[in-house]
């Protein structure tokens, strides 16, 4: 969780909750809203309003989801390389 402890650097530090969600998106996987919803456990408004504050801050991204239109996916901005990748572009 290195890219959470990044986040108390920002100025007006986000809340525990958008914390909570940083943490679920750290994977890189896309995640729906009722998916962040559910895994954090967070009430449906204040997962809207920490996706809303890591959005002001830069650190996720919507993108659109090709299977459901009605949906939006959500994913963190920056994802780290795998330890597999990094192998592949020491070559």
């Amino acid at each position: 969780m290195p890219l959470v402890n990044a986040v108390n650097d920002v100025p007006g530090s986000i809340p525990p909750s958008a914390q909570a969600v940083l943490g679920l998106l750290e994977d890189g996987r896309c995640k729906t809203f009722k998916e962040v919803a559910e895994q954090a456990d967070i009430a449906p408004r204040t997962v809207r309003f920490a996706i809303r504050r890591l959005k002001d801050h830069g650190l996720i991204v919507e993108k659109f989801n090709f299977r459901d239109a009605r949906q939006i996916l959500y994913q963190i901005k920056h994802v780290p390389p795998a330890a597999d990748d990094s192998a592949i572009v020491g070559t």
